[in-house]
């Protein structure tokens, strides 16, 4: 398997992965046309990008409004020292956390949150709090988004 460090994207790989950020359901042929290039060409960076990892996968993407009466927060997390292993198999388990990403700065993690209600969302603060390993967190509870481009480059 290629590792992530050794890709080198050109322009077209950037205009390719940018085309599909804004529609990942655009066929091949389309693409091909869109960037002026052949579609078996579309079709082998697709799948170069796939296999090492570049691109990861294809989804939706929903709007905060979708999530109807829920609320989202972020979640950061500062652990005791060589807790980590153990604290992210843990979260992994709670269907709440939506993401959850190593950092730098003052946190170790931060994790997304999605709880039906503000008093599940604070049992789940609870919860994360009484993970063996955690030392601390700190809450931002999500009012609106403001900007949302999708992870593009």
């Amino acid at each position: 398997m290629t590792e992530l460090t050794n890709i080198r994207l050109d322009e077209i790989d950037r205009q390719l992965i940018a085309a599909l950020q804004v529609d990942a359901r655009e066929s091949a042929a389309m693409l091909a046309r869109k960037l002026g290039i052949a579609r078996t060409t579309v079709i082998s960076r697709l799948a170069r990008l796939e296999k090492s990892k570049v691109i990861t996968g294809y989804g939706v993407r929903l709007g905060q409004r979708v999530l109807e009466g829920g609320l989202q927060a972020y979640v950061g997390i500062t652990l005791q020292p060589r807790s980590g292993k153990e604290v992210l198999r843990r979260l992994s388990n709670m269907p709440e956390v939506q993401q959850l990403c190593t950092v730098s700065g003052e946190f170790d993690f931060v994790a997304w949150l999605h709880a039906e209600t503000p008093e599940r969302l604070d049992q789940l603060l609870d919860e994360i709090s009484a993970v063996d390993g955690v030392e601390k967190t700190n809450t931002s509870i999500i009012l609106s988004c403001k900007l949302d481009r999708g992870g593009r480059l």
